[in-house]
């Protein structure tokens, strides 16, 4: 089975589109298409559905998919491992991230690896703790930054970081006299959700602390939620590295008692991690490591 035709059917099925996973795959449509109609002939049935709005899996498609992922990581290990023993690091790394750590923490690591390992190529999938579980169960991604996910998912975790949530407050909100926000300031209290019922830190930090906000406003955009909570349309929370590097008028306040979340890397399997995953990882430690170390620096100014 050619792991480039099960690479072709896997990405058509991620974007909903042929013509998309053609482009990443550097191929024609009618290329794709011709792969694709290939291994469906290979495998005696169809494998894709298509619709006005794209394609889907068949439902025997869909079966077939630990399949062709299976193929197609074990094609990528053998290249990964041939090039680690000719002394050369090279492959291809899908990695799957946090919004908020993409956006604190990925540049410098990206920058860095590339500049040691020129020759791996990596994928950055953002998306909320829902998709992200949902990859690292499938086995999508090689790896995984983000808060720790719950026993619904079998995975290996390296704790990275300890990061606390924080409320974020209008300007001139009354709260912003206070120095903390306890728990029950929150019952009633008119909010604005990003990304909500997609197993966010802020949907598991209500159902948790059984919270129930006045929800005024919902969005799909963390940063847009801080802009309408900049407007005063709402109060909202989330955790304090995701306003890392966004600048504007919003206050943000503590807990008291302080919450946190743990943020790290998850991985299907710390065992069979591939040359380029182990270098990225410790790259991703590395970095974090850093990063964290300034930022206490600066806070003891």
């Amino acid at each position: 089975m050619d792991s480039i035709k099960c690479q072709a059917l896997l990405l058509a099925i991620q974007h909903g589109s042929l013509t998309a996973a053609a482009k990443e795959l550097g191929y024609t449509q009618s290329g794709i298409t011709r792969m694709i109609r290939s291994l469906e002939e290979e495998i005696g049935f169809p494998l894709l559905v298509r619709n006005n709005q794209g394609v889907q899996p068949s439902a025997n498609g869909r079966q077939m998919m630990p399949v062709f992922q299976e193929v197609v990581r074990a094609s990528q290990k053998a290249v990964d491992l041939g090039a680690a023993i000719q002394g050369v690091l090279a492959g291809v790394l899908n990695v799957g991230c946090y919004y908020s750590i993409a956006a604190a923490w990925m540049p410098k690591i990206l920058s860095k690896f590339q500049e040691l390992y020129p020759n791996v190529s990596v994928h950055l999938m953002e998306g909320s703790n829902k998709e992200l579980a949902q990859w690292l169960d499938e086995k999508t991604i090689d790896c995984c930054l983000s808060a720790k996910f719950g026993s619904e998912v079998t995975y290996d975790w390296i704790p990275l970081y300890e990061d606390e949530l924080v409320v974020w407050l209008p300007p001139d909100h009354p709260w912003t006299t206070e120095d903390a926000i306890t728990l029950a300031h929150l019952d009633d209290a008119p909010f604005v959700i990003p990304l909500p019922n997609r197993d966010t830190d802020i949907d598991r930090f209500l159902a948790a602390n059984f919270l129930e906000p006045d929800i005024r406003f919902t969005t799909s955009d963390p940063y847009t939620a801080y802009c309408m909570v900049e407007e005063g349309l709402g109060i909202s929370l989330n955790n304090r590295l995701t306003t890392k590097r966004w600048n504007g008028r919003v206050v943000l306040r503590p807990f008291e008692p302080a919450q946190h979340i743990s943020l790290g890397i998850a991985v299907p399997d710390i065992q069979e991690l591939s040359p380029a995953t182990s270098k990225f990882i410790a790259q991703v430690w590395q970095t974090v490591q850093g990063e964290t170390a300034k930022d206490k620096g600066e806070d003891d100014v």
